[in-house]
């Protein structure tokens, strides 16, 4: 393990005494700015109060910033001002859509990997970096569908967003793993081939099968199993090849299991990290 990667986990309350309890094993947390865009004044100290504590990153979820239309200057500007008061080492958005037409979808849309698409990616990015004051890490998402209208593969669209951005990447290990069991690619030969150097914030987490209408099966990222060994492997291949610090936040959104357990995943991905630092080091 690199002397300055950093191993954390998302903030929840449902995890929060956990979290407090073991400051000592857990080096960063990583808190969802969504939750706290419309926070008062009090509630927005006890995230400060929190930051004094133990070095935090938010995590955004809402801005769609993949798509051709604009980002709302409304919510950059929610954002913006939980950034300024919460300090935060970095935040951080996905590379996804979640609104058409005036109207939200629900989730967190892969959008097409075009050059459409990227050219409203820089716009809005640029619009966010003006508001917010930096950029925001950009996170790979988990998909079922391949994207409609795509003519670029996903290795090939990562490397296009952090060169029209400037911004750094946000590796979502799982979602990596999701989308090569679902359209079966190999994710350890993709990970070979994203810009790597650009990486600068690390999730994992577990998900699960499910039916799809059409009677197939797709990999979930739902973050509500333990992260798999695969997982664990892509994160050493990661370390290996990578000389920069990371930071790896353990995503977990239900089915919570003991503080224990996700105290031994924390342990696990260090191993990992472990691993991958003395292979780039022989």
């Amino acid at each position: 393990m690199h002397a300055r990667d950093r191993v954390g986990l998302g903030w929840r309350p449902e995890l929060a005494a956990g979290i407090l309890g073991h400051r000592d094993r857990i080096d960063l947390v990583e808190v969802i700015a969504d939750d706290h865009l419309g926070a008062g004044r009090r509630e927005l100290r006890a995230l400060n109060t929190l930051a004094r504590q133990v070095p935090v990153v938010l995590h955004g979820l809402s801005l769609g910033l993949a798509s051709a239309a604009p980002v709302s200057d409304r919510r950059l500007e929610a954002l913006a001002r939980v950034v300024g008061a919460v300090e935060p080492e970095a935040w951080s958005e996905h590379l996804a859509f979640v609104r058409g037409g005036g109207r939200e979808i629900g989730h967190l849309a892969a959008p097409p990997r075009r050059a459409v698409t990227l050219d409203g990616l820089s716009r809005n990015v640029a619009r966010a970096r003006a508001i917010v004051g930096s950029l925001p890490a950009l996170e790979n998402v988990a998909t079922l569908i391949d994207p409609p209208g795509s003519d670029r593969d996903e290795p090939r669209w990562l490397a296009d967003v952090v060169a029209a951005t400037e911004a750094p990447l946000l590796l979502d290990l799982h979602n990596l793993h999701v989308n090569a069991l679902n359209f079966g690619f190999d994710a350890r030969a993709a990970l070979a081939h994203l810009p790597l150097a650009r990486v600068r914030l690390v999730h994992l987490a577990g998900g699960s099968w499910i039916a799809t209408t059409a009677g197939a099966r797709r990999h979930l990222d739902d973050h509500r199993h333990d992260v798999p060994a695969p997982v664990f492997a892509l994160l050493s291949d990661l370390a290996a090849r990578a000389s920069q610090p990371l930071d790896v936040i353990l995503e977990r959104d239900g089915n919570y299991p003991p503080m224990a357990r996700l105290l031994t995943e924390l342990d696990d991905a260090r191993r990992a990290l472990a691993l991958g630092r003395a292979q780039r080091a022989a």
